[in-house]
Order: C-alpha cells, then sequence, then structure tokens
C-alpha cells in the first residue's frame, strides 16, 4: 500500500528514514566512483549505463560529470558546434563518447527533445547501431510511433541480427495493431536467438495482440526466468493480468517494476489504473501523480488524475486537471469533451460552449459517415446554442 504506519527510531526518525539516509550515502558513494571512472577512461561504457541508473534515482537535475575545458567543449556542443572526430582508444572519439551518454541519460529523463538534438550530431560522426537503436527509443518515449518504427526498420536492415531494444519495437507494432510484422518479428527474433528475454517479450506481445493472454503470460514469464530485471516483461505482465482480470497479480507486477526501475511511468500508470478499477480512488491518484511527475507533459496522466477527482465529486479538482491535460498535447480532445461536460453539468455554459467548439474545430475534417457520439454531442450542443441566441446563420 502507499501508506504505511512509521515505526518510530528516535526524534524525528523511523525505519523507513534511517533506510533511505543509508541508500542516499551509498548512492552518493555510487556515484562518486562512477564519475571518477567515466573521468578517468571516458570510453568506459559501462560506468556511463551505471551513473544513468543512479542518477535515474535522484533528483532530476542531475548532469553527467565535466570538469571545466569538457563542460566548455560541451556548450560548444549544445550551441550547435561539432563533435571531434579524433578517434580514441575504442574507436570513438571523447566527443561523441560523452554525447552518447548525454543522451542516453536524457532519454532515460524524458527529455527527448535534448536527446534527439544530441543524436542528430553523433550521425555525423558515427554509424553506430546504437546511435539509431536511441533515436528509435527516444521517439518511442515521447509517443512517436511512425518516426520510431522507421528508425527502427533501418537499423533491422543494417544489423538483423541485433536483438537489442527489440522488445520496444514490438511495442511499437503492437500499438499500431501491425498483426504481420510483428509475427515475423517474433519469427526472426526465435530463429536468431530464442533464449534472449527480448524474444520472450516480442512473441508475448504477438500473443497478447490475438488476445491469447495467457500464452502471453507463458512468454512473459519465460523472459523473467532469463532475466529477473526485465523491466518490459514485468510491465506486460501486468497489462495482460489487468486484461485477465486479475487486479492482485497486476498490482503485483506493477511493483516489481517500478522495484526495477523507479522512473518508468509506466508501471505507476499500471498501478493507477488497476486501483481504479478496484474503485479505490485515493490509492489510484496517489500512483497517477507519481506517473505525472515522470511525463507532466502527457495528457493522459492528467486526464486519470481528473477522472479519479471527478469521481471523488472534487468536480474543481477535476477541472483543473483536464485543462492541464488540454494544454499537453491532446491530440483526440478527451480532455476538453470531459470539460465541457463538467462545465454543462454546473451550469457554465460559457465555459461549455468554448470547451465543446474547441473539440469540433479539432475533429472537423471528420466525414459525416465517421461522425462519433462525441461529436455529434458537441456539435448538437454548438447549434442548441446558436438557436437560442438567434445565431441561425452559425
Amino acid at each position: 500500500l502507499p501508506y504505511s504506519s512509521p515505526t518510530p527510531l528516535g526524534p524525528g526518525l523511523d525505519d523507513d528514514g534511517a533506510e533511505k539516509v543509508e541508500e542516499e550515502d551509498d548512492a552518493r558513494d555510487a556515484r562518486a566512483a562512477l564519475a571518477e571512472a567515466t573521468e578517468t577512461f571516458p570510453w568506459n561504457w559501462s560506468a556511463w549505463l551505471d551513473l544513468a541508473a543512479v542518477d535515474a534515482k535522484d533528483a532530476p537535475t542531475a548532469s553527467l560529470p565535466m570538469d571545466e575545458d569538457q563542460a566548455a567543449r560541451q556548450a560548444a556542443i549544445d550551441d550547435g558546434g561539432a563533435l571531434s572526430h579524433d578517434d580514441g582508444p575504442a574507436g570513438a572519439s571523447e566527443d561523441l563518447v560523452r554525447a552518447c551518454a548525454r543522451a542516453h541519460n536524457d532519454i532515460e529523463r524524458q527529455r527527448c527533445e535534448a536527446a534527439l538534438a544530441t543524436l542528430r550530431r553523433c550521425h555525423g560522426c558515427s554509424q553506430s547501431a546504437w546511435v539509431l537503436a536511441a533515436e528509435a527509443l527516444a521517439h518511442y518515449a515521447r509517443r512517436d510511433f511512425d518516426q520510431a518504427r522507421d528508425c527502427f526498420e533501418a537499423l533491422r536492415e543494417r544489423d538483423p541480427f541485433r536483438l537489442d531494444d527489440l522488445d520496444v519495437y514490438s511495442n511499437v507494432l503492437y500499438v499500431q495493431e501491425a498483426r504481420a510484422e510483428l509475427s515475423r518479428l517474433a519469427h526472426a527474433a526465435t530463429r536468431c536467438e530464442k533464449y534472449r528475454p527480448e524474444t520472450c517479450c516480442v512473441v508475448g506481445n504477438y500473443y497478447s495482440l490475438k488476445a491469447q493472454h495467457e500464452r502471453a503470460v507463458l512468454y512473459f514469464r519465460r523472459a523473467l526466468r532469463l532475466d529477473r530485471t526485465c523491466l518490459s516483461a514485468w510491465t506486460l505482465m501486468g497489462h495482460e493480468y489487468i486484461e485477465m482480470k486479475n487486479t492482485a497479480a497486476a498490482i503485483e507486477a506493477y511493483r516489481r517494476a517500478v522495484d526495477v526501475n523507479g522512473r518508468d511511468y509506466r508501471a505507476w500508470y499500471g498501478l493507477g489504473q488497476t486501483y481504479e478499477i478496484l474503485n479505490m480512488y485515493f490509492y489510484a491518484l496517489y500512483y497517477y501523480r507519481k506517473a505525472a511527475v515522470l511525463r507532466p507533459r502527457d495528457a493522459r496522466m492528467w486526464i486519470a488524475i481528473a477522472q479519479c477527482y471527478e469521481k471523488l465529486n472534487r468536480d474543481d479538482d477535476a477541472i483543473k486537471g483536464y485543462e492541464r491535460a488540454a494544454q499537453h498535447d491532446d491530440q483526440e480532445g478527451h480532455a476538453l469533451l470531459k470539460l465541457a461536460r463538467l462545465h454543462r453539468g454546473r451550469a457554465s455554459h460559457d465555459e461549455a460552449f468554448a470547451c465543446y467548439a474547441h473539440y469540433a474545430r479539432l475533429h472537423n475534417d471528420t466525414d459525416a459517415a465517421d461522425l462519433g457520439d462525441a461529436t455529434a454531442e458537441a456539435l448538437l450542443y454548438l447549434a442548441t446554442a446558436h438557436k437560442k441566441s438567434e445565431r441561425y446563420d452559425e
């Protein structure tokens, strides 16, 4: 449960507090050691990855270690300067390695635009598959699935036997409901190496798309037997348990995903959905807020929060949530429609009219034959309002 009763340990300190202080000290020591490793030998890529993992649990403003010369060089690169082409002992320049580490750190922190800007400069001096894969991951994180798919397809053409990040590619195909492509990907991955967690996740996504949820869970469990820290497997298995109405198992899977990576918003969001299904809206709010902290510009997070407030009859808070969602790329206009209905129920007709009008403009290109109930509702409200005001031309 998200809340627990503290056990007193001393003045202003409990068991959880003492453990947290100890963890913070360990993280600080680990970061210092890893920073020294990257300073001593910048081509130590595993040190950069571990450093990013430590920073992921730290403040969102944590930055990569640099001395004055490196900071000046990075500032020049950020202003559009070129990366150095001088090869180091690992076949790549120090600038390139640091740029890749910076991009990886930005992706982990959902700063996708910054990551993409860095990766575009990396293309000029590297044909690395990692750079292309990182670009695909950045597009996926910002939910630009078409661009992510293009990058993954280019990556597959360049290296058809590369299995790293293939689970993310299968997520893209799943969202786009590309069953044939997902089937081909599952067969190719299985032929390449069937005892890889990524392969199991790809096959599991294929069965999930076919609504064979039990078989999907079987493959996600197989992935976890191969790697207990496979984040995709825990999260996807939670989704499958939701489909199977097994909320207890879904909560357990999502909690394991949070333990693996506390900065993965999907697990927090999944926990919120599960508790919302159980009508435990205060718990759902707790987890949705966690997700919103990690994805503050994702309209879905704010819509979920607002819906919980609405079910708790806290309409003022719900309106604030829907307004926040409408400001953050709510392309389908779900928040606008919810706002319009709330204002309409409160007899705030001017606000309801503005929301319905905005929603109607978003769906202005919809054919009459494909007109949905929500669009029809908006148009009918607008027509009725114009009729009452005797604006018959409108």
